[in-house]
C-alpha cells in the first residue's frame, strides 16, 4: 500500500459520511437505546389477521416478535417518527413499516393491527 492509500483510509475511517452519519442505528446497549420512550399511543402488541405473527413495541424502544410457536423469533429497537416506524434487529437486518390508522401497520409486506 502506498502513503496517500493509508492516508485516504485512516481518513475515511476518522470520518465517515454524511450518509454513514444519517443511516448508521445506534449501538445495541446505548444511553440513547435504553431511553424509556414516551408513552406513545403505537406501543402495545400488533398482530396478524391470522394470528401467526405478533409483535410487541415495548415502551423501552424494543419490539419482540414472535412467528408461529417461536416465541422471541426476532428482537431489536425501534422508534417511531410520525406514522412511520424504524426497526434494527439485533442481528442487523433493518427494516420499516407505516401505521395507516392508529390500529393499523403495514410492515414488510404484511398488514398488522392492534390488539389490547
Amino acid at each position: 500500500m502506498t502513503k496517500l492509500t493509508l492516508v485516504l483510509a485512516a481518513a475515511a475511517l476518522t470520518h465517515p459520511g454524511p450518509m454513514a452519519q444519517e443511516t448508521a442505528p445506534t449501538p445495541i446497549g446505548s444511553p440513547e437505546e435504553q431511553r424509556p420512550m414516551q408513552q406513545h399511543p403505537y406501543i402495545g402488541m400488533w398482530v396478524t389477521a391470522d394470528g401467526v405473527i405478533r409483535q410487541e413495541l415495548l415502551p423501552n424502544g424494543r419490539y419482540d416478535e414472535a412467528r408461529g410457536s417461536r416465541q422471541s423469533a426476532y428482537q431489536g429497537r425501534y422508534e417511531i417518527e410520525g406514522n412511520m416506524i424504524f426497526y434494527w434487529d439485533d442481528t442487523g437486518f433493518t427494516a420499516d413499516g407505516e401505521f395507516v390508522t392508529d390500529d393499523e401497520l403495514h410492515h414488510g409486506g404484511m398488514i398488522f393491527f392492534r390488539r389490547d
